[in-house]
């Protein structure tokens, strides 16, 4: 079976991370977005995975080059010169890039949402339906931040609403962008224009009376369209809430130490850890809460770092303070320095 993985939006909501990143390569658990979306795939008897890129495109190259192999799943990457919108850049992906006709069901799933849904589930559920198309749908608190979906008892998708007032909502079941269809859906996608499921090609749908319905199943989904969920996301996975693989040897219940990593053994480490590869956390250091160290990380001597992000080459000046972080890639924290959430980015990179 194939997928599609989207991932080229600019992420913006997710800004001043996505400044250096783009969003499908921030890494939760010392493993970029997009890695956890192809590990969930290629262990669902997904054998294709095409992506396309756009914004920040060269890092996603630079990662895994137009052709690649995960667990065994092919990935191609295919660069878009514009954005086309989700509907837009599946119908780029099957019918110009690849020059591929879909002959058979197929999955789209988001390259910058955290899921651990089970697809093998999604996809028999989408076949007993006798569906055209399925959405995977997820019940949310706060419909202000989502596209949400009214179902029947037959989850028959009856109706759609864009980020409603709580108040106001037809339904807390959101879209999560992950879908299934039959090859047929592409011909309500037209060629080379900005096109959108949610806004084009699902009303189509219903105005035409195909058989549409909605997923619900016991899996986690987050979007992480704020630096807080994303924080949120990392402790999610630490906490064994999502079903994703983390980078490391663990030790105990709540630690994971990457190859050849130094840790002094002054160093108090409470809470949920990840310390990535070749990083080096000096005497007297304090992890607290869930902290995630990124590759190549310095913590010099003295340091605290509390529920808070290193993304890789980050280094932390002795007796420096951290509460509520993303330090970003190669971030240099002064010695002595107290900082109280938010996200410290060095530099932000040539866009292409």
């Amino acid at each position: 079976m194939k997928a599609m993985v989207l991932a080229a939006g600019k992420g913006t909501r997710l800004f001043p991370l996505t400044g250096e990143v783009p969003k499908p390569m921030a890494p939760v658990a010392n493993t970029p977005i997009i890695h956890h979306i192809f590990d969930l795939l290629a262990c669902h008897d997904i054998t294709e995975a095409y992506v396309n890129v756009h914004y920040l495109a060269d890092t996603l190259l630079e990662a895994y080059g137009e052709e690649s192999h995960v667990n065994n799943m092919s990935v191609r990457l295919v660069r878009e010169e514009e954005l086309t919108g989700t509907a837009g850049g599946v119908k780029h992906l099957a019918n110009v890039a690849l020059k591929l006709s879909f002959d058979e069901t197929f999955v789209v799933v988001s390259g910058d949402a955290l899921t651990d849904v089970d697809i093998k589930d999604l996809v028999a559920f989408h076949k007993k339906k006798g569906a055209l198309a399925t959405i995977a749908l997820q019940r949310v608190y706060d419909t202000s931040e989502f596209g949400v979906v009214e179902i029947n008892k037959e989850c028959d998708i009856l109706g759609f609403q864009e980020k409603p007032d709580p108040q106001e909502a037809i339904s807390t079941l959101a879209n999560t962008g992950i879908y299934v269809f039959e090859p047929r859906v592409l011909s309500y996608i037209p060629q080379a224009t900005f096109y959108d499921f949610a806004r084009d090609v699902f009303p189509r749908l219903l105005e035409a009376k195909e058989r549409f319905v909605g997923y619900q199943g016991n899996f986690y989904w987050s979007d992480m369209g704020t630096l807080e969920a994303y924080r949120q996301a990392q402790y999610d996975v630490l906490s064994g809430k999502v079903r994703v693989t983390v980078p490391g040897e663990k030790r105990g219940q709540s630690l994971w130490i990457g190859e050849n990593a130094q840790i002094h053994p002054s160093a108090v480490l409470e809470g949920y850890a990840v310390v990535g590869r070749d990083v080096v956390i000096g005497r007297n250091v304090t992890l607290s809460g869930d902290v995630t160290v990124g590759t190549d990380c310095w913590i010099r001597p003295g340091a605290t770092i509390k529920r808070s992000i290193l993304l890789p080459g980050a280094s932390i000046g002795d007796d420096a303070y951290l509460e509520n972080c993303i330090v970003g890639h190669g971030y240099d924290v002064r010695p002595g320095e107290t900082i109280r959430g938010g996200a410290l980015i060095r530099r932000t990179p040539k866009r292409s």
